[in-house]
């Protein structure tokens, strides 16, 4: 089954730097996140944001900082997030593919989200995956429940396949008011892809708080790949507090070693993938 794609998500929009001191918001906090990630086993990173008051933002010269930046320093995979924080502006997040990433997330539907709800209109998938596929930026489609997958499918018969021509999908799984996660719901989530979805198609899974590990072993056993990160967990263990972003890479690269495959290389990644050559080794 080949290799194991690890992505690392390590800041997101909803932890709290006042109450988790570890986590990565400055750009050089980032940057030596993203250097000690892909050393760990990371080839993608999924980027969130934050201002000078540590709140997530979508200011575009902090994106197209952060892009430049991470690209000098590694040779990640540069995945920018469209969901932004969930009160974000529709116009805020399409502009995010503005600061040219190698990838964009591109969420397949609304869903609830703890007490909020993560809007995400047909109309805005389409124009962002229409966006996405006119300036050679990859998408990883999101998908937080099972009527995600049809959704998908639809919206490749509409409109095409993406920029690159594969598809690659995340499921997220564990977020209150989504899929569960566990493992016979990353079974189910694998079942769709094969049933609705492009031959070739590939996936990740990502499993919130306690959900990480069982997860995590069912994607590998269903010949998944894994994303991991504060964004998802910022707990190791039961009253364990995660140490960095690289302690969760370091153990996913560890499971896909023994599940007899070993993490991706970063240039292994872009093949997969289909990313643009951004002359990045």
């Amino acid at each position: 089954m080949g290799g194991t794609l690890i992505t690392v998500a390590p800041t997101g929009a909803e932890a709290d730097k006042a109450k988790v001191p570890e986590l990565p918001v400055t750009l050089d906090e980032l940057v030596e996140t993203a250097v000690a990630c892909e050393r760990a086993g990371a080839a993608v990173i999924h980027v969130h944001i934050r201002g000078d008051d540590a709140k997530p933002t979508l200011d575009q010269g902090r994106l197209r900082d952060t892009v430049a930046t991470l690209r000098e320093a590694t040779g990640l995979v540069v995945q920018l997030s469209s969901g932004g924080a969930v009160t974000d502006p529709e116009s805020d997040r399409l502009a995010v593919l503005d600061a040219e990433p190698d990838m964009a997330s591109c969420t397949m539907g609304t869903v609830n989200f703890g007490d909020d709800v993560f809007m995400n209109r047909w109309g805005f998938i389409v124009e962002l995956h229409r966006r996405m596929q006119d300036r050679a930026v990859v998408p990883e489609y999101e998908l937080f429940d099972l009527g995600h997958l049809p959704s998908l499918a639809r919206l490749l018969d509409e409109h095409g396949l993406p920029f690159g021509g594969h598809v690659h999908v995340d499921f997220v799984l564990g977020v209150p008011g989504g899929a569960a996660g566990d493992a016979a719901t990353v079974t189910a989530f694998a079942e769709g892809v094969r049933r609705y979805l492009p031959e070739g198609t590939t996936f990740s899974a990502t499993g919130i708080g306690r959900t990480t590990l069982p997860v995590m072993f069912a994607s590998l056993a269903s010949g998944g790949h894994l994303r991991v990160g504060m964004e998802d967990t910022v707990q190791f263990a039961r009253r364990t507090p995660v140490k960095d972003n690289a302690q969760l890479v370091k153990r996913a690269a560890e499971a896909a070693k023994l599940a007899q495959r070993p993490p991706m290389s970063t240039a292994e990644a872009r093949k997969l993938l289909g990313i643009r050559d951004t002359g990045v080794a």
